[in-house]
């Protein structure tokens, strides 16, 4: 017998199971090792599906959007979008109802005499009538009382249009301009949402004060230019006439948009009291001066130069200005206001230094930068009205701030044509940088008359 040697006992692998007769075999999954660290979240998967083999790349790291600026952030905000909308219809009128009305009595009756006379009794009838109107919105709200008022200044541009057309006599033209007087100060009440929005936001309502600041140079900019181009190239009237239809649509527009209407105040009987209000009332009057004497100088020198086809353009250079600066300034911290007066008293000095180089594209760039400095100016000194007035008021504050500018302007432009008829093109420009320097005088009283009274 032969001897036989035991191997130990070994764990052999199990036999391959056959695959039963008519069957084909599926294959096995393909696991790949798997990846660990950093360089795992941007490993390729593999996986085989059948007989195909998909290779998947896991995405990548989401990219970083980029945040909004401070613009981006305030229309952002729900409805701000479509009541902006809104007020810029609504405003742009505001520039060309007296440029429109000007050139259509002017063309139709042939005097300017005429046309001078009917808009000064519309901006002395508005200097009336806008406080109480704005009393009244703040009292029973925008919707309800912006809107019939509107009707009331569409219905005045109109009737002027029929009066004008027909031949009416010279009151009727007076008593329809004056009815135009209602027109609410659509800027007043947007702002007025914009601070019922951002009152918990310092910083926002800074940037939206300064946007409606913008906003006011550059529908003042463009409302005289579009004016002048339909009345002269359409037909005399449809200058006031496509301002109606604007005013009409914008405020509809706005006035619709509930959702960022700031509450009513029931209890607001009595005007707003003038003990905060007065001193930078008196403020706001060199200030509007400024816009005032500067137009007409600038009309009158451009005209003496034989430029007076080229004025517009000229000094829409000067609201350009102060629409860009009005724009950056909302992205920066708020200045002081006597800074911003100083600035403004010595940007004014140089259009008088290019004119008396007489040298018109010397005014052009210096009239540039003399409005770079005024909308800094005017949301630093509206920002003012702001504090010295409680919210439920702030519509009528603002609108008495706008009656005292206009009320500056128009007694700027008179001082200024006096001027140019007496002393020629050049010395005019010296009213501007003397208005600017008796506001920057005055707001020492405003602001040290401001710190003395109780916080509203």
């Amino acid at each position: 017998m032969p001897h036989t040697t035991t191997a130990p006992d070994r764990a052999l692998p199990p036999s391959p199971r056959l695959p039963s007769p008519g069957r084909t075999p599926s294959p096995a999954p393909f696991r790949p090792a798997r990846a660990h660290g950093p360089a795992a979240a941007d490993a390729p998967r593999l996986a085989v599906t059948g007989s195909t083999l998909v290779i998947a790349r896991a995405p990548g790291p989401a990219r970083r959007r980029k945040a909004p600026g401070p613009y981006g952030r305030l229309f952002a905000l729900p409805g701000t979008r479509a009541f902006t909308a809104g007020n810029l219809l609504a405003r742009l009128p505001m520039g060309m109802f007296a440029v429109s009305a000007i050139m259509m009595i002017a063309g139709q009756r042939g005097s300017y005499a005429l046309a001078g006379a009917v808009t000064a009794t519309g901006l002395g009838a508005t200097a009336l009538v806008a406080p109480w109107t704005a009393r009244l919105v703040d009292r029973y709200g925008q919707a309800r009382i912006a809107v019939p008022a509107t009707l009331v200044a569409v219905a005045g541009s109109l009737a002027l249009v029929a009066c004008v057309r027909t031949g009416a006599p010279a009151w009727t033209l007076f008593a329809s301009y004056a009815a135009t007087a209602t027109t609410p100060n659509i800027g007043g009440m947007s702002r007025a949402r914009w601070t019922h929005l951002l009152k918990d936001s310092p910083a926002a309502h800074h940037t939206a004060m300064s946007f409606e600041q913008a906003a006011d140079e550059l529908c003042f900019m463009l409302g005289p230019v579009v004016a002048a181009l339909l009345c002269s190239a359409v037909f005399p009237e449809a200058g006031t006439l496509a301002g109606a239809v604007l005013l009409l649509a914008g405020m509809l527009l706005f006035t619709a948009q509930r959702s960022t209407e700031p509450p009513a105040s029931p209890a607001l009987r009595a005007p707003v009291p003038l003990r905060a209000l007065r001193p930078l009332l008196l403020l706001f009057l060199p200030l509007g001066a400024v816009f005032g004497a500067m137009e007409v100088a600038s009309l009158a020198y451009l005209d003496g130069h034989g430029l007076g086809a080229a004025a517009g353009p000229v000094l829409a250079l000067q609201a350009a200005g102060s629409c860009a600066a009005g724009l950056l300034y909302g992205t920066r911290r708020p200045l002081d206001l006597r800074l911003c007066l100083a600035a403004t008293a010595a940007a004014m000095a140089l259009p008088w230094a290019a004119a008396a180089a007489d040298s018109v594209a010397l005014t052009g760039c210096a009239l540039l930068l003399a409005g770079m400095s005024t909308a800094p100016t005017m949301v630093t000194a509206m920002s003012r009205v702001h504090a010295s007035v409680p919210p439920e008021r702030l519509n009528e504050g603002m609108t008495l701030a706008v009656t005292a500018t206009l009320a500056g302007i128009a007694a700027g432009s008179a001082t200024a044509g006096a001027l140019v008829d007496r002393f020629g093109t050049t010395l005019p420009y010296a009213l501007p940088a003397a208005a600017a320097t008796t506001a920057l005088l005055l707001s020492a009283t405003a602001l040290r008359h401001r710190a003395a009274l109780p916080v509203p």
